[in-house]
């Protein structure tokens, strides 16, 4: 049994999580996001089936112009489930260029690892924080195992080589997920979102090595968590 500090309530639309609300349910569509009439039919299902979020893939500019039409029907059919924005490589593009749609969304995905190296991570990563900021939107931050940062990962590497004793590699990797994650929140709260803004995920395709991470996560961090495996 890992026990953990009382994590923070995060508010996405109506739906709570965190602290000691009930484990809520997210899945996703697997339909192309344009494609409206298919991922439409698809969130209601997910919704009837007892999902409580629901994310879309948001990869071009015709998947974001997409998500303010899409929202707006389920809302007029009665459909009330957060839809969360899952972003890569051009989020910060999309969101910037397409600010209605922005909106239209409850919740933006951020994997640190996909937005660029270096001077633009940190450029592209603080313009979508300020996005959300400025729409009042909360923010996963979810590191992914295939994606995580490698410049973070050499150096945890190196540092580990050099130590008399130096742990197996693939706790050195685990303390990478982490970091990520926890660097990734830090900046995030410098630039000014709230830490009630703010979900956590360290993903990984390997059961237990997820869960490990999230034990080791849960036992530093007060954040509230989301809990996925990849590729499941």
């Amino acid at each position: 049994m890992i026990t953990r500090r009382k994590s923070v309530t995060v508010k996405i639309d109506s739906v709570l999580m965190g602290a000691d609300h009930p484990i809520v349910i997210q899945s996703m569509t697997n339909t192309p996001t344009a494609n409206i009439e298919e991922t439409i039919n698809q969130i209601k299902h997910l919704e009837d089936a007892g999902s409580e979020l629901v994310r879309i893939t948001v990869n071009d500019n015709e998947a974001m112009i997409a998500v303010e039409e899409i929202v707006d029907k389920l809302r007029s059919d009665g459909y009330v489930a957060p839809i969360v924005g899952d972003f890569h490589y051009n989020g910060h593009i999309l969101l910037s260029k397409h600010p209605n749609s922005a909106k239209a969304l409850a919740k933006y995905r951020i994997n640190p690892g996909n937005v660029g190296k270096k001077e633009k991570h940190d450029k592209n990563f603080s313009q979508m924080i300020e996005i959300a900021i400025a729409n009042n939107k909360a923010v996963r931050i979810g590191v992914n195992g295939g994606s995580l940062d490698q410049d973070l990962l050499t150096d945890l590497m190196n540092q580990n080589a050099i130590l008399e004793n130096p742990k197996d590699a693939k706790f050195v990797f685990y303390e990478a997920m982490v970091q990520s994650a926890l660097n990734s929140a830090k900046q995030a709260e410098e630039i000014g979102l709230s830490k009630n803004k703010i979900v956590l995920s360290t993903k990984l395709s390997d059961v237990q090595d997820m869960i490990y991470v999230y034990q080791k996560l849960a036992k530093i961090s007060d954040y509230a968590l989301h809990l996925g495996l990849t590729e499941a």
